[in-house]
């Protein structure tokens, strides 16, 4: 295995195992629990799981392999605070798109090859590129994995 297959290899072992750790967390957190704040005055699990998923939505967007597949919670859960909208889907809804969005994407990041890891993202600009090649895809799932991992965190604590 070559240098640039083992650093894919790397990232995207530490992407699928945060992923891992969300669903498994989440199948020990009840719907209940999901509608209680991480602590007083904070985001409720609830909040945190639709936003994790609109999140990782963008990403189809910044890594240029298609369009989002959940637009409607770009509002509620990427622009808006926690309680800011009363009429947010159900925790068994986000459930399910957080499922399909992880099996989605996990399919696609399979199917592509190392080398495409280091091609520009969406938000960079061909000339920003040029001289700034660590903008590349792989360094969006390097973010999405840390941003993950702080949210993972978070709903801990409403276990």
């Amino acid at each position: 295995m070559n240098q640039t297959n083992t650093i894919v290899k790397m990232v995207l072992d530490r992407w699928n195992a945060s992923l891992a750790s969300c669903d498994n967390l989440l199948k020990q957190l009840s719907n209940e629990a999901l509608q209680k704040e991480i602590a007083p005055g904070r985001n409720r699990g609830i909040y945190l799981l639709g936003h994790l998923v609109a999140v990782h939505d963008d990403m189809l967007i910044l890594l240029g392999i298609g369009e989002k597949d959940y637009p409607e919670l770009q509002e509620p859960f990427l622009k808006q605070p926690d309680k800011a909208v009363a009429d947010l889907p159900s925790a068994a809804t986000l459930r399910s798109y957080w499922e399909k969005q992880s099996a989605k994407l996990h399919g696609i990041f399979e199917a592509m090859q190392p080398g495409d890891w280091f091609e520009k993202h969406t938000v960079v600009s061909a000339e920003d590129f040029a001289t700034e090649p660590h903008r590349n895809k792989l360094n969006i799932i390097l973010t999405r994995t840390n941003h993950l991992q702080y949210h993972i965190g978070q709903l801990i604590l409403l276990k």
